[in-house]
């Protein structure tokens, strides 16, 4: 294993210290609970908090700041925040107007999130939450967790974001968040697995001429493995099971190609160059695109295609003026 640490055990600690000193101003909160938050905070403003594993950056520290998140919980390397960390993370995101959670769909999330909801709800703070699952290679479900929440979720804490900086009421912030989380599909791809730092070694085996075609983000099984193919192909391979999924003909769409943390941006210009083709001939229009690593799998290499169907509302909110170290709008 080659990656540039001191002790395994310190990475996420030491990761969000050095965030918090190249961005001044941002807080972490330095007492083993993980929190990165705002130091200027709008009184009165809704506050947003998500969070989850870390290993997933510039998710989601990366995205507390003017115009999105106003706290972020990191939990360890792919792992859940506990409910105490959540807590101090509503805490610093509340400034009298209650608090949006955003959530990605996961078993451990959601139980600790909610579990710290209802903490926050015997200190007075009101709390409302948003579960976002845009996955398309995993099927939903009434009956289990279903869809995982992956790289839409950057869109939703745009949108919110927007909103509460607005000054929006929780509930409108709310209902801004969920109309963007129905309104956004995922799929995505790997092509290298990647190592964990208190692990050593891959979680996953791919061989050299393999790619994993719906793979999560945690390494989680994909739809199916098979020989690579070229951008233009895997293109249409992901697009299509999107397109399958939900009816975005006649629409204006936000698109995100997203890097797993391992693909040069060289080749995602060149994903989003066979994106962009598939969606002109079907006549869905381009309103804005966003290409990058925005939530990543450590160094795994592969990439995730979003879209986002826009209406005037979510197109405002989508130009708003963000400032943050990870999105600047």
């Amino acid at each position: 294993m080659k990656k540039l640490i001191n002790n395994p055990n310190d990475v996420v600690t030491e990761m969000l210290l050095g965030l918090s000193k190249s961005h001044p101003e941002l807080v972490y909160s330095n007492d083993g609970l993980e929190v990165i938050y705002r130091k200027e905070k709008k009184q009165n403003k809704v506050g947003l908090v998500s969070g989850g594993g870390s290993g997933h950056e510039p998710a989601h520290a990366g995205y507390v700041g003017k115009g999105m998140l106003d706290a972020a919980v990191a939990g360890n390397v792919f792992a859940s925040p506990s409910p105490d960390r959540i807590i101090e993370g509503i805490k610093a995101a509340d400034s009298g107007a209650g608090v949006l959670m955003i959530i990605k769909n996961y078993s451990g999330d959601i139980m600790n999130f909610q579990m710290a909801g209802e903490l926050a709800g015997m200190e007075d703070i009101k709390t409302d939450y948003v579960v976002v699952k845009d996955d398309v290679a995993v099927p939903d479900s009434t009956y289990s967790t279903g869809r995982r929440g992956i790289a839409g979720t950057v869109f939703v804490h745009k949108i919110a974001g927007a909103a509460a900086e607005a000054g929006k009421s929780l509930e409108e912030v709310k209902a801004a968040a969920q109309k963007t989380i129905d309104n956004i599909r995922s799929m995505g791809m790997a092509m290298t697995p990647c190592i964990l730092p208190g692990v050593g070694k891959p979680g996953f085996e791919l061989a050299e001429s393999e790619v994993e075609i719906g793979m999560g983000i945690h390494g989680e099984p994909g739809v199916n493995r098979e020989p690579i193919s070229s951008a233009k192909e895997t293109a249409e391979k992901l697009v299509a099971r999107i397109l399958e999924d939900y009816d975005y003909s006649g629409s204006e769409v936000a698109v995100m190609v997203n890097g797993l943390g391992g693909t040069p941006l060289m080749e995602l210009y060149i994903m989003y160059n066979e994106v962009e083709k598939i969606l002109s001939d079907k006549g869905i229009k381009v309103y804005k695109s966003f290409v990058g690593n925005y939530m990543t799998s450590l160094e795994m290499s592969g990439c995730s295609v979003t879209l986002l169907k826009l209406d005037e509302e979510l197109k405002g909110y989508l130009d708003a003026p963000a400032d943050t170290p990870a999105f600047k709008c």
